[in-house]
């Protein structure tokens, strides 16, 4: 295992600790469509800038965070499948459900960073 692998899965640990902690907190308000919504904004924002500074060292900038995001559409609605799949017909707790999609996008999304960041590389 590379050693970016490896950054990467602890910052994703660590992002996911905090907003899996903002949704349960959001559950007290709020249903969990809207908890898993505002999270996983607030997700991508942390994993911006944990992957651009800790996990593959480049430079934080607006036009790179406003790009990245659009990595996260296709995870974002998956995830809001997957978590109507999870709760509303497999009558999985929906504290439990975000963490299995977890499970599953984490692949994907690893992917999809490790190439979106080798795109956005300053030139030598």
């Amino acid at each position: 295992i590379k050693l970016q692998s490896i950054k990467y899965l602890i910052s994703g640990g660590l992002n996911t600790v905090i907003t899996y902690a903002l949704y349960l907190l959001l559950l007290l308000v709020t249903e969990y469509r809207v908890a898993f919504s505002v999270t996983f904004v607030v997700g991508i924002f942390i994993s911006y800038c944990m992957n651009a500074y800790f996990v593959f060292n480049v430079k934080l900038t607006y036009k790179g965070f406003f790009s990245y995001h659009l990595i996260y559409i296709f995870q974002y609605f998956t995830g809001l499948l997957l978590m109507v799949v999870f709760v509303d017909i497999l009558n999985i707790d929906q504290r439990v459900a975000p963490i299995l999609n977890v499970f599953i996008l984490t692949p994907i999304s690893y992917l999809a960073t490790i190439v979106f960041f080798k795109n956005h590389r300053p030139s030598p």
